[in-house]
């Protein structure tokens, strides 16, 4: 059965989601990556992006990622439309890897960035790596060199942490120093042994 063993990693941008992710397959844990997906995919579909979004997206064949942002991140209606494309394909591959892992029997991790924007994943562990909105807001100014505006846009392109902090079945506090990390993934080890006994992670 698709996803049975499988524990959806998702957060909001800034959170952290990533080191987080990193660190779990430091402890053993299989990953299947959407952003990495995507990355594999979009490069697929030059002819569909240039229909959807114009030339101005497209240099020597190839898609501009950063001329596709700035769209997609100043206008909802853009980002719907690349939704609309890629969510299917993304889905469709995650389901793919899902079903080669499912054959070990073990708990593994599937990182979407979007879940709760997304549907089609009947997953029944979902855990949210958790920062408050302006510690995601200072990370994105520090790591992307946004200003304040472009920081806070790309994290009002998402559902609220706040939300997603509500819905998480677990929740990982990402909001202070690697060592309180190391901790929150500690306790995160321990949920995951207390619900799968077979567990050897």
């Amino acid at each position: 059965m698709a996803y049975e063993h499988a524990i959806v990693l998702t957060g909001s941008i800034g959170t952290g989601k990533s080191t987080v992710s990193k660190m779990l397959q430091e402890r053993g844990f299989e990953l299947i990556d959407a952003d990495t997906i995507a990355k594999e995919i979009l490069p697929l579909h030059v002819k569909e992006v240039r229909t959807l979004f114009g030339e101005g997206v497209i240099v020597d064949e190839t898609i501009d990622r950063k001329a596709l942002g700035a769209i997609i991140f100043n206008d909802k209606n853009e980002r719907e439309k690349l939704n609309a494309l890629m969510r299917p394909l993304i889905r469709e591959e995650i389901l793919k890897r899902s079903e080669v892992l499912e054959q070990k029997g073990k708990p593994y991790i599937i990182d979407i960035p979007l879940y709760y924007e997304s549907e089609g994943y009947d997953c029944k562990v979902v855990v949210v790596v958790y920062a408050p909105v302006e510690v995601q807001r200072k990370r994105l100014m520090l790591r992307e060199n946004f200003t304040k505006e472009e920081a806070q846009k790309r994290i009002d392109a998402q559902i609220s942490i706040e939300e997603k902090k509500i819905l998480a079945d677990f929740l990982i506090n990402n909001s202070f120093d690697r060592a309180f990390l190391q901790s929150e993934i500690e306790k995160f080890i321990h949920y995951v042994r207390g619900r799968y006994a077979d567990c050897k992670i």
